[in-house]
């Protein structure tokens, strides 16, 4: 076991040189690395997404974002293009700033840039803004203007979005209130042009026909009456009877008698149907006083005419003539019965026009029922969707308000970004163990790896597991003069690899990345911590 270990360290030793070699140089080249990255600062800030002021079921926003989504749009509509370069450029944010393309330094500081958000469910969302510059000072500003972008870009959007919810029911309200005046003035337009045919005065026009169907039999029983007293009129003046007798009581009934009896009796029966203020017993009444006085006018002149035909000419000059001779009692009767005749005539032709004209009135009423409710259903639901709106219209303008005054959804600071320190990046000492682990590794594996090649015979043992057979002595490596300065020659070269190399990369950090003594001294305060 002892002569195995000191064959392996034996190899060891003799390979020495070549391990050192390697080792040295990647633990160099790990050194010069590490102090060679640049220095970078990470500034950091939080906000919070903070619930409405407002209790949503008194007074709801119009803005329903969800906080992932409104974190999304931020971050989106922070991280275009002019933004960065702006940012960038005000705050000289990268030392060769201006030699970099506009490309490059969008591509830069979007790498530069952490935005994220927490928090799950029922929990707070918080959002943190990151930025990482090469010194803590332009890191904080950087991070204090993009959390001031996102306030003023949160507190916009809203309001944006709000007055937008708002404009557009505003919109819809006026673009209704159109419609409902066109569709009032259809309705009207319609109700005018079909004022005698609408469904609202059927009831009237349809007692209308029935009464003046009612008036026209009554107006064909007295003409019908009127007919046959003029008839009997004709008869007697045809038999030559020219007076009257002088009696009231003792004269024959005339057409005028008769249609009193007539209007009489109906206005008996009037009276026990209708009341006694009705329009019926009324205009029954005012015929029928008319007529009274009609008949009394009738009966004096009558009377007049007969007490004076006998005694001289020059009072039946003051009578009714007919073709220039004075006209008898009978004839006076017979132009009054066909005065009376020819008004009921006019009467039954005025009656039928009316009537021709409800007839045609009530057939075109159903098709203009049908239209006029198609109208007001249109209108009803205009108006439906109008009262909508303005309910609409009504929580959008709560929910402007709400965002205006910023009493919803908003999001505040929680914590400044605030410049630091200490660099964040890089890890120089982690970066050095590494590189020093990895250096070791691959010397080792370089030294097994050349072992495992070589193939010649250096010990007993190897004659006798290659050539199965048993040496009786064994004699030492004689190391000739050569080899011998051939060894210190590269011991040599080694030790002036690494006298050479220490001092060149301490030259290149103290003057191209930060001087020894600054360094020094923040290792060891990293270290003293």
């Amino acid at each position: 076991m002892n002569s195995e270990l000191r064959y392996y360290l034996s190899i060891f030793f003799r390979r020495l040189p070549l391990f050192l070699l390697v080792f040295l140089t990647i633990t160099g080249a790990a050194l010069f690395y590490a102090l060679s990255l640049p220095t970078v600062y990470t500034a950091r800030g939080l906000l919070l997404v903070e619930a409405p002021q407002i209790p949503t079921n008194l007074a709801a926003s119009t803005v329903q974002v969800s906080s992932r989504e409104q974190l999304a749009v931020i971050q989106r509509r922070l991280m275009t293009r002019s933004n960065l370069l702006e940012i960038a450029r005000e705050f000289d944010v990268y030392e060769d700033i201006r030699e970099m393309s506009p490309d490059e330094i969008v591509q830069s500081m979007r790498e530069d840039t952490r935005i994220a958000g927490s928090g799950r469910g029922s929990a707070a969302t918080v959002m943190e803004v990151q930025f990482r510059a090469r010194s803590g000072r332009v890191a904080a500003e950087v991070s204090n203007d993009y959390i001031t972008r996102i306030l003023a870009e949160n507190a916009t959007n809203r309001q944006q979005r709000a007055e937008g919810t708002l404009d557009f029911f505003e919109e819809q309200v006026r673009r209704l209130e159109r419609q409902l005046d066109a569709q009032n003035d259809v309705i009207l337009e319609f109700q005018n042009q079909n004022a005698e045919a609408l469904p609202d005065t059927l009831n009237y026009r349809l007692s209308r026909q029935e009464l003046l169907t009612q008036r026209m039999s009554q107006i064909d029983r007295d003409r019908s009456v009127l007919a046959t007293q003029l008839a009997r009129l004709e008869e007697l003046q045809a038999q030559g009877f020219a007076g009257l007798p002088e009696d009231d009581e003792d004269r024959p009934a005339t057409a005028l008698d008769q249609q009193l009896a007539q209007l009489r009796n109906q206005l008996t029966n009037a009276r026990a149907i209708y009341a006694p203020d009705s329009p019926r017993v009324t205009v029954l009444a005012a015929r029928i006083e008319a007529l009274e006085v009609l008949q009394q006018e009738e009966i004096e002149r009558a009377l007049a005419e007969a007490e004076g035909a006998s005694d001289t000419l020059e009072p039946l000059s003051a009578d009714p003539t007919l073709d220039g001779t004075p006209m008898t009692p009978v004839q006076i009767q017979i132009e009054q019965v066909g005065t009376q005749i020819r008004f009921l005539d006019e009467q039954t032709a005025t009656i039928d026009a009316e009537l021709a004209e409800l007839e045609q009135t009530i057939e075109r009423t159903p098709a203009n029922s049908i239209e006029l409710q198609a109208l007001r259903r249109g209108y009803e639901n205009m108006e439906r969707q109008y009262n909508q709106a303005l309910d609409r219209l009504y929580t959008a303008s709560t929910g402007e308000r709400i965002e205006v005054m910023s009493k919803g959804e908003r999001i505040s600071v929680i914590e400044q970004a605030r410049a630091p320190d200490e660099p964040s990046d890089p890890n120089r000492p982690m970066i050095a163990a590494v590189g020093t682990m990895g250096a070791a590794g691959a010397a080792i594996g370089l030294v097994l790896l050349l072992e495992l090649l070589n193939k010649t015979i250096r010990r007993p043992v190897d004659l006798t597991n290659g050539l199965g057979i048993t040496p009786l002595t064994t004699v030492s490596y004689i190391v000739t003069p050569g080899q011998r300065l051939r060894k210190r020659l590269l011991w040599t070269l080694v030790i002036l690899f690494v006298a050479t190399a220490i001092p060149a990369g301490l030259y290149y950090v103290h003057y191209e990345i930060r001087p020894l003594d600054l360094l020094w001294d923040r290792l060891v305060a990293r270290f003293t911590m």
